[in-house]
This record gives structure tokens, C-alpha cells and sequence, in this order.
């Protein structure tokens, strides 16, 4: 039971519909009834996050992350580790042993204290605002622009839901937020070069891209900000004549240092290469397996591409080509994955009492499914989605076929071993060349169609290209009861390798989330409607007896800070326009400050939102999140800018401008603050909140 004074619910059922329904921990009197706790203003903070005690959303996702790290279990995912890392940790203060699946709408079990998970993401939530008030001050904003600024994102719906939940986009906002924080301050003291202050921002600023890259991808954005304001910085100073040569080299070396070092160094397993696996702790691959590749042998075998997966094959066969038994890329374990090694039909039948034979490379060979005792098979024939390769089939069995089942083996390299002339489990690398066509097995990442079951395209690709790594293939587990089992040392794998080859696969998968033409995804949505906040996602099931989450933004946060999206554009060109025609110029220190505090954050916010326009895979409204922060920052810049005659003619007018918008922010927040903090009932009691047919807040 958590303790009452911290405000930590369990989630446990308890007795009485007023308990269940506020998940508030229950205590038994004296005569054994139940009854409720006295409750701290602590509590009554932590019960609303605790309030729903289902697996909510992305829940289902990162809190099985948590899991894995808790208990010391690899797993693949397209995220870096950071933020799932954060995850195991709360589940480990929370008293968590990873054992609970984390099913997608299923309730929290007694055991789990996932109040206290929540409220550990919801503190960097929380820390988003002062973050976000000291960086409108570094940016210069007077105090009512940083106000604004800071209740914008103190009061922004979005947000808020969001940061309630075991998920990334918290930890994600917070470090985008610090980076910006960062960059910001040490902006500030460009004119403090050298100084112990300029470098511990420089440090904190590269240590802050290490965090908010390596907990989503979507943090390299943040780090391109960073990059272009370096490379300007670095140029200004490169054409200042005056500058030292040795000062202008010391500034550069100090951003090689704290901006790529620094970062470098802070910064599921089928995914992963096999020789990756076998130096996992408790792994079965290459455990017990024979070193050296006998005919008769039976392996699987794994495609050494970026996310590859297994050579696989089952009895359906293609709706149409050749209408054979297919074969394709399978990421998960199981018998339809294995192959036998076999002599080529030149050559005598396998005889399992003959002595032992290995394979060598430029050997043509067949490999025959375990499961169906097929041939792997090409013939010109196009592949079912890559129509301008061959298709790849199971055919006939070990005494039916043809030469059309004759693969040569060429081999690439060997991690352990600088002689070739022989494939080895794990560590050699190699190609499987059609005997017949010339052409090279390869899996991709093209997925299947619904009756392939989505699995990996495997094709005979007619190009030669002996760096495409998803030609190249690996033994992976390898059993054959008349060889000895190979020495564990045998399998090791280069770290720096295996670090590029984890991270390169994270963000080849994805990119890869594209959307399923056969499945309609009710919460995916297009990047035009984000600034609009012309949609938004629920979250949970809508039934009345669950408590409703809607992810939906703060209207005058979300229109507003579109708004000035156009309108800094306007300004800015309007001032060019003047510039170019010969009217007063702005000042220098006016054009600095249109420069970082407006031009920067503009482009932060295209950084951010731009590549999703031209990104294929799957969208959701939580993607503009990162970009909603910098439009923020322009909208304080443009109301900061128009506001400032004001304040040296009508200071009332300001402050009547300024306390509309103040109002208008809360006051919306407030009256959709039951999608933040859970809606209970029928959803028809917050018809009055669906102010269009996207935001699907009522049925």
C-alpha cells in the first residue's frame, strides 16, 4: 500500500463505487469496514492523475519499455533509450518488478503504484514552465510577453494531458525546452567568451541535445536549431579580420567539444544484428550451435539490413506470380525460419552417414525449408511489390526441382576469422547469388500486403551491389548433432559497431511506421491540421464507465500562435521592404533582437514541423508538440514587438491588450479542463465542447 501522506495510489480496487471511482487507497477500521483516508492537499493533487487505473494510450508501449529495463531483458524499439530508461527507473522507485504486460486497456493491477509513475512523468511536465519563463527573459521579452509566453504553456491543454501519462513526450517537451533554454543563455553571453559561465552553458547546452536526442528522434531537430546558430555564430566570427587566429580556433574547438563530443558521449532484439545477440547475457542465440556450417546442417538465417529480420517461408502461397509457397522476412522466432543446407542436384543426395563436408564459399548449394522440405526458389517471375525484382518461392522438395534452386554463396567478411573459405555461425557475412539469374536475395523494408501478414518482402534483386546491406546475410542459429559446439569467445561483436548498427535500425524502423492501407487508424492525422487544431485524439475507450482523455489543444494557444507564424513573416518582410526603399532603418540592437528572439524560434518551429510534411510514416497530433513550443515563443516575440509602442504612449492599452489575452488563455483552459483531468460519465455532458465534427470529444 503507498504511503497516504505522499498522495501515491496503487490502483487497487477497492471497495465502495466512491473509492473505485476516485482510485484513493482505502483503510479498514477497527470493526473491518471500510473507509475512506483523510486526505492532504497532496493527495487530492495525485488522485486526478491517478484517476483513470486502465492502461491508457502509448501506455501500453513504454510502460512494457520500463518493463524490459526493470528486468534486464534487451528489447527493440524505433525510440533511443533515455526516456524508456526514465520509465524503468519510476517503476523502480515505485516498488515495480516489471512483471505486469501493460495490455492496452487492461487495469492496473494492486501491485502497481502507476499513480506514482505518472506523477514522476508529470514533474518534467511541470518543469516545462519555469524553464520556459527563464528562456523568454533570455530572449529578451519584456515582463507581460513573458508572462504570456509562460502562461501559454503553463495552461496549454495539450500539454497538460499529455505530461499525466507513463509516456516520452514529457521527458521529450522538457529537454526541447531546456536545450532552447540553453542555447538561449549562452547567446546572452556571447560577449563573455571564455568566461567559466559561457562555458558551463555550452556544456549544458550540448548535454541538454545528448537528453533530448536520445529519448525520440525528433529531438535532431532541436539539435539542427542548435547547429545553424552555431555555424552563423562561427562564420561572423570567421569574417571578423580582427579576431586572433588562435581565438577564432579556441572558439571552434569549444563547440566541437561541447556540442558534438559531449552529446555523443551522453547519448526488440530480433531487430538487432545476430552477432549483436549472442553477447547478450541469458541469450539463446549461438548458444551450443557448432561454429563452421556443415551440408546438413539446419540454420536460420538472418538479413544483416538495418531492422532485418528471418529468412522465413510458410505454407500460403502468392495470390498471384507464380501462385508458389511463400517466402519472406519474419522478426519473430519459430520453426518456419529453418533451413537445411543441401548439395547442389549436380552433386550426389546428402547422405547423413558420408563424412562431414562444410560449406565454402562460391559454393552452389540449395537450402531446404524445414517445415515444408521445399527448395528456396527464384525464376523470372516479378516480385509481388517490387515488381522489377524476381519473386522469391518455396518449390518442389529435396528430389522434385531444378537448377533454379542453386544458390552460390559469396562471402563478404568474418568479424572473428580473416580466413573466408568457410561460413561460420554469427560472424561471417555473405551473399546468396542465383546460380541461374544472376540475381541476389534480398529483403528490404517493403512489408507484405494483409495476405502476406505484413511480413518483409524477400526478392532476388538484379542489381550487383555488394555494399547493400540487405543482400548480406548471417547465420544465426545453427544446430548439427555431429559437430561440437562452438567456444562462446568465438562470437565477439565490436562495440562501435554495434552501437551505429542499433541506432541507424532505430531510425530505419521508424520511418518505416507507415500507414496500413487496409486498417483505417482513427487517431492517425495529417500535419495541415495540427496548427489549425482542426483535430484531436482520444485517447481511451469512450464507454461511460471509463474515464475519457482527449488530446486537444488550447484554442487561443494553438490559433494564436499560428496567427503569428504569418504575422512575424509579414513583419519581417515589411521591414525589408522598408530597408530596401530607403526609409529609416531599425536599429542594430532592434535587428538583433528580431534575429534571435523572432527569426530563431520561427525557425525551430519549421525545423520541427516541416519534416512531418514530407515524412511518410504514420502521424499523430502529439508530433506537432515540440513545434507548438517555438510558435509559442514567436507569438510572445510578435505581441512583445506590436505592444512595445504602447508602452511608451498608453501603458493602460497594454495592459488591456496583455489581460485579454491572459484571460482569454486560462479562461479557455479552464472550460476544457475535463479533457485534461478526465471526463467521467456519458460524453454527451461535454457536447457543449465539441466546437467541430473533428474534435470528437462527444459521440
Amino acid at each position: 500500500m503507498a504511503d497516504i501522506r505522499n498522495g501515491q495510489t496503487t490502483g487497487a480496487e477497492q471497495s465502495g463505487y466512491d473509492l473505485r471511482r476516485r482510485n484513493v487507497p482505502a483503510q479498514e477500521g477497527a470493526n473491518g469496514s471500510t473507509t475512506k483516508p483523510s486526505e492532504s492537499e497532496d493527495t487530492k493533487k495525485a488522485k486526478k492523475i491517478g484517476l483513470s487505473n486502465i492502461v491508457t494510450w502509448d501506455e501500453a508501449h513504454f510502460g512494457k519499455f520500463g518493463s524490459h529495463y526493470l528486468k534486464r531483458e534487451f528489447y527493440f524499439d524505433v525510440h533511443p533509450p533515455l526516456g524508456k530508461m526514465l520509465v524503468g527507473l519510476s517503476g523502480y522507485m515505485a516498488g515495480y518488478n516489471g512483471s505486469f504486460e501493460f495490455k492496452s486497456g487492461e487495469t492496473y493491477p494492486a501491485e502497481l503504484n502507476y499513480t506514482f509513475m505518472r506523477l514522476f512523468n508529470s514533474t518534467f511536465g511541470a518543469l516545462c514552465v519555469p524553464v520556459a519563463y527563464y528562456t523568454a527573459r533570455e530572449l529578451n521579452l519584456r515582463r507581460p510577453a513573458v508572462w504570456l509566453v509562460t502562461l501559454m504553456v503553463l495552461f496549454e491543454n495539450s500539454y497538460a494531458t499529455i505530461s499525466r501519462f507513463i509516456l516520452l513526450d514529457s521527458m521529450l517537451l522538457f529537454f526541447t525546452f531546456t536545450t532552447t533554454l540553453c542555447w538561449a543563455r549562452f547567446h546572452s553571453l556571447r560577449k563573455q567568451s571564455f568566461t567559466p559561465e559561457w562555458f558551463l552553458w555550452l556544456l549544458l547546452c550540448g548535454i541538454n541535445i545528448g537528453c533530448v536526442c536520445s529519448v525520440k528522434w525528433v529531438g535532431l531537430f532541436c539539435t539542427a536549431l542548435v547547429g545553424l546558430y552555431t555555424i552563423e555564430d562561427l562564420w561572423n566570427k570567421f569574417g571578423d579580420l580582427d579576431m586572433p587566429k588562435v581565438e577564432l580556433a579556441s572558439h571552434l574547438a569549444a563547440r566541437v567539444v561541447g556540442l558534438i563530443v559531449i552529446p555523443m558521449l551522453w547519448t526488440g532484439d530480433a531487430q538487432m544484428s545476430s552477432l549483436f545477440q549472442a553477447n547478450l547475457r541469458g541469450t539463446e542465440v549461438g548458444k551450443d550451435s557448432p561454429l563452421e556450417i556443415a551440408y546438413g546442417s539446419r540454420a536460420t538465417l538472418k538479413n544483416m539490413g538495418y531492422g532485418g529480420g528471418l529468412l522465413h517461408s510458410h505454407v500460403q502461397t502468392y495470390p498471384e506470380g507464380s501462385q508458389q509457397q511463400q517466402v519472406t522476412c519474419y522478426h519473430h522466432k519459430d520453426a518456419n525460419n529453418d533451413w537445411f543446407f543441401y548439395p547442389n542436384r549436380s552433386l550426389p543426395l546428402y547422405d547423413p552417414e558420408a563424412p562431414i563436408s562444410f560449406v565454402a564459399d562460391k559454393d552452389v548449394l540449395r537450402l531446404i525449408h524445414s517445415q515444408t522440405g521445399r527448395n528456396l526458389h527464384s525464376h523470372a517471375v516479378s516480385a509481388p511489390v517490387t515488381k522489377g525484382d524476381y519473386e522469391v518461392s518455396s518449390y518442389g522438395n529435396t528430389t522434385v526441382g531444378d537448377e533454379k534452386d542453386h544458390w552460390t554463396v559469396e562471402v563478404i567478411s568474418d568479424t572473428a576469422s580473416r580466413d573466408r573459405s568457410k561460413i561460420r555461425t554469427l560472424t561471417t557475412a555473405f551473399r546468396l547469388r542465383h546460380t541461374s539469374l544472376g540475381c541476389y536475395l534480398r529483403a528490404g523494408n517493403v512489408n507484405l500486403p494483409q495476405w502476406g501478414f505484413k511480413q518483409i518482402e524477400v526478392t532476388c534483386v538484379k542489381e550487383n551491389k555488394p555494399r547493400d546491406v540487405y543482400t548480406h546475410w548471417n547465420v544465426e542459429s545453427h544446430w548439427n548433432e555431429r559437430l561440437p559446439a562452438a567456444n562462446a569467445h568465438s562470437y565477439r561483436s565490436p562495440f562501435l559497431r554495434d552501437f551505429m548498427h542499433l541506432n541507424v535500425a532505430m531510425m530505419t524502423s521508424n520511418n518505416a511506421l507507415v500507414p496500413d492501407p487496409d486498417k483505417q487508424d482513427d487517431l492517425a492525422s495529417q500535419f495541415w491540421q495540427w496548427p489549425l487544431l482542426h483535430v484531436g485524439l482520444r485517447m481511451c475507450g469512450w464507454d461511460d464507465h471509463i474515464v475519457k482523455y482527449f488530446l486537444l489543444g488550447n484554442p487561443l494557444v494553438y490559433w494564436g500562435s499560428t496567427l503569428s507564424l504569418f504575422a512575424f513573416s509579414g513583419l519581417v518582410a515589411w521591414y525589408a521592404v522598408r530597408w530596401q526603399r530607403g526609409y529609416e532603418p531599425l536599429k542594430w540592437a532592434e535587428v538583433e533582437h528580431i534575429h534571435y528572439a523572432g527569426l530563431y524560434p520561427l525557425a525551430g518551429w519549421v525545423l520541427h514541423y516541416l519534416p512531418f510534411v514530407a515524412m511518410a510514416r504514420v502521424t499523430y497530433v502529439h508530433h506537432y508538440y515540440p513545434a507548438l513550443y517555438f510558435a509559442i515563443l514567436v507569438m510572445g516575440f510578435v505581441v512583445d514587438w506590436v505592444t512595445r509602442p504602447l508602452a511608451r504612449r498608453a501603458k493602460g492599452v497594454e495592459w488591456a491588450v496583455y489581460g485579454v489575452l491572459y484571460i482569454g488563455v486560462v479562461g479557455l483552459f479552464w472550460l476544457f479542463r475535463a479533457v485534461v483531468f478526465g471526463m467521467q460519465g456519458s460524453n454527451q455532458q461535454w457536447r457543449h465542447l465539441k466546437w467541430f465534427e473533428k474534435w470528437r470529444i462527444a459521440d
